[in-house]
């Protein structure tokens, strides 16, 4: 679709937040929402997603910016960040769009990641008719959760002048050296990248100064080894049961500059002081397991978004590919394994029954939705990058989905590209076959390692 826009539609619904708690807002629903209406249109509608605690992009999700004091005392904007904005916007597209056209939509696409990713899985089970096809990237499911785990690290980092913090340069060196020394070869390749996260269970007395003789100034006291060792567990209800999958490892590399960098981090205070609590002056280093029992207790407007079942969207033919960046330093990859699992249980692990629906696809070496030290751009953008890449199944999620869902042929695997520097104008650095759920892109063992023909994917599920 193009992106010469010749006609907007902005809904604005009446609303008045006031940022602090101490003054109640208005109780009226509103969100903004513009609709570009191409020139030359192929029939198909394309809604996005947003970010963290945004509200922007397609709709400002009910409120505007990235801070949650909005949400404070307001049902009805928690109500428009949870489905309402994203639902409504839709259902308005498809009724201006014909008018505008004189023909109706013919398909209707969504694609979004992180918190989007959870709105596109949200829509899909609320209101199953709304998509023929939705991509979603690393999507922030089982919501409530997913910021309790958050809003754990700074308990357990410290601020910056607390005894034994470990700074952002000792996780990029020392740590990150060491998990990348006990991964980074598993697959039969040393490129900086762990393949795949599920083999690399990291060892982290080996961090531990004196371990086994050693005498590397590049060490961590027991504290410190310690604090390592939480950050990089399960973190676990009272009972041993999960709360929210471990870290990523190699993820390290941003999140000592996020979620380890001894600072609160944002999104996930916000939600607990405006949303959960209610509580602006609530200090996130008092946080503890009953908050995050309380969050998914109180559930607000339904946000949690963990379905075990699809059904209805599948019955009307609807498919979901997603994408999760195996170094993400924000949503761990193992919670988007444990959601695909989730769903296979309600089909009794059928992978062909799974297949028909949902596809997984892990992007080794990419951040939180994009960047990173892999193959990472996939088409997540929407569209090719202006380079040699085509606009098809095999290179790009949204033209995968298209064709799934308009020609029934479904993405086993995706090629993934890495561009020098990761700009587009120096070219082409290498492209890595990117494999679906429960298959893992794995190294023939001969061949250049740079090559996508070196890898095959290997189903070691038993699905």
């Amino acid at each position: 679709m193009t992106r010469h826009v010749i006609a907007a539609a902005r809904l604005s619904m009446s609303m008045s937040v006031e940022s602090r708690c101490m003054f109640q807002p208005l109780r009226g629903r509103g969100f903004h929402y513009e609709l570009w209406l191409p020139e030359s249109w192929n029939g198909r509608a394309l809604a996005t997603g947003n970010g963290g605690l945004d509200g922007s992009f397609g709709t400002n999700n009910g409120h505007n910016g990235t801070s949650g004091a909005a949400f404070c005392q307001n049902d009805d904007v928690v109500t428009d960040f949870s489905w309402r904005a994203l639902h409504t916007s839709a259902e308005i597209g498809m009724k201006l769009a014909p008018i505008f056209y004189e023909e109706n939509v013919k398909k209707s696409y969504y694609i979004g990641c992180s918190l989007g990713g959870r709105q596109g899985i949200g829509n899909a089970e609320k209101f199953p008719e709304d998509f023929d096809g939705i991509v979603v990237g690393a999507p922030a499911v089982d919501f409530n959760s997913l910021y309790s785990w958050r809003a754990s690290f700074f308990p357990i980092t410290g601020d910056k002048e607390s005894k034994g913090f470990i700074s952002p340069d000792t996780w990029k060196t020392t740590i990150h050296d060491e998990v990348l020394r006990q991964c980074d070869t598993i697959d039969g390749v040393e490129d900086g990248i762990i393949e795949d996260p599920i083999l690399c269970h990291v060892d982290t007395k080996r961090l531990l100064c004196g371990y086994n003789n050693s005498t590397l100034p590049n060490c961590l006291n027991a504290d410190q080894v310690e604090k390592v060792q939480t950050i990089f567990s399960d973190y676990l209800w009272p009972n041993g049961t999960l709360l929210y999958p471990r870290v990523n490892p190699g993820g390290e590399l941003l999140a000592s500059d996020g979620l380890y960098s001894g600072n609160a981090y944002t999104p996930s205070a916000d939600w607990f002081k405006y949303v959960i609590l209610g509580e602006p002056s609530w200090n996130p280093a008092t946080y503890t397991v009953d908050d995050a029992l309380l969050a998914v207790t109180k559930n607000p407007a339904d946000i949690d978004t963990w379905p075990t079942s699809l059904g209805a969207f599948q019955d009307t033919g609807g498919k979901i590919l997603t994408y999760h960046g195996q170094q993400d330093q924000q949503i761990s990859s193992y919670n988007s394994i444990r959601f695909w699992e989730r769903l296979a249980g309600q089909v009794n692990f059928d992978l062909e029954k799974m297949d028909t629906f949902y596809r997984l696809f892990r992007i080794p070496g990419m951040n939180h939705c994009s960047t990173g030290p892999g193959a990472w751009t996939v088409g997540q953008g929407g569209s090719a990058p202006a380079y040699n890449i085509p606009f098809d199944k095999e290179h790009n999620v949204l033209a995968a989905i298209v064709d799934w869902v308009e020609k029934g042929i479904a993405p086993d695997e995706i090629i993934g590209t890495k561009f020098v520097d990761d700009s587009v104008e120096a070219g082409i650095m290498y492209q890595h076959r990117h494999c679906r759920y429960p298959y893992r892109s794995t190294y023939s063992g001969d061949g250049d390692p740079l090559d996508a023909g070196s890898w095959h994917c290997v189903n070691f599920g038993g699905y």
